[in-house]
């Protein structure tokens, strides 16, 4: 009898087992369907709200802020470590070992406030740093779109160079941000410029397979028969690729043949 039960419940704890497993599965499912994405997200976003919001409280203060404390409270957002470093007269244009000023690390990592702040407080705009790059340059990088606009408000330049003679339109296509390119353009950045190997930023986003900022690029005007310094325009630029393709597959079939590369019908899929 007690064997009996002790089958029965070890039957039951399988199948109990084998419902989890199933349903697990189920839900694994439901969540990898496209459309039921957001429904899944909707439900997580619903647990997270049942605990208080945690704020986050900048530390106050105490006593004086030496000039390294001020430059990485700008990396990191500190708004009154800035505010306390200026307070006592601080340099707001001191640069670190690379010449990069307090402006250009907050425009860097997308620190609208700091950066509102160190312009009121008398940041130089235009100081370089060790590549030649201004804070407009930092700001597309970084891609935060309040920032580049903090900057040309207070009339950053938006043609400027920096060593490689990249112009922030340059820095915005390489980077992909897509925003920032489009408010450049929108604010009459030139959009023809040629960096020190003679691209302009048409050639990069073709190189770098930046798709939406192709044709944001070439609706604004970009002329696509300028050659860089290889004499190869943005267009021939998509033939040589294909090309350089092309040029691979026959040569990868040429060692198939005889024999260096196994064939395809050899390989597996699991």
């Amino acid at each position: 009898m007690d064997h009996k039960t002790g089958v029965e419940k070890k039957t039951q704890e399988e199948e109990r087992v084998r419902r989890l497993s199933s349903d697990l599965h189920s839900e694994i499912l439901d969540l990898s369907a496209g459309d039921n994405i957001p429904e899944g997200c909707k439900r997580k976003k619903k647990i997270k709200t049942t605990y208080a919001p945690r704020v986050s409280v900048e530390i106050p203060v105490i006593g004086p802020v030496e000039t390294a404390e001020f430059m990485t409270a700008a990396s990191q957002g500190k708004v009154k470590v800035i505010e306390t470093y200026l307070a006592d007269d601080g340099n707001p244009n001191a640069q670190d070992e690379l010449k990069r000023t307090a402006l250009h690390r907050a425009s860097l990592e997308g620190h609208t406030a700091v950066v509102q702040m160190l312009l009121e407080k008398g940041a130089d705009i235009n100081l370089k740093d060790q590549l030649g790059s201004r804070a407009i340059h930092c700001a597309c990088r970084g891609g935060r779109l309040e920032v580049v606009k903090a900057l040309t408000s207070n009339e950053a330049d938006l043609n400027v160079r920096d060593k490689l003679n990249s112009t922030p339109l340059h820095v915005a296509t390489r980077t992909g941000h897509t925003t920032i390119v489009e408010y450049l353009l929108s604010c009459g950045a030139k959009i023809n410029s040629r960096d020190r190997e003679g691209d302009t930023a048409l050639h990069d986003a073709v190189r770098l397979n930046r798709y939406k900022v192709v044709k944001l690029l070439i609706a604004a005007g970009a002329d696509t028969k300028i050659k860089n310094h290889e004499g190869v325009t943005a267009v021939q630029q998509v033939k040589q690729w294909q090309s350089d393709i092309m040029e691979t597959l026959q040569r990868l079939e040429k060692l198939r043949e005889v024999g260096v590369v196994p064939s395809e019908n050899n390989s597996t899929e699991e």
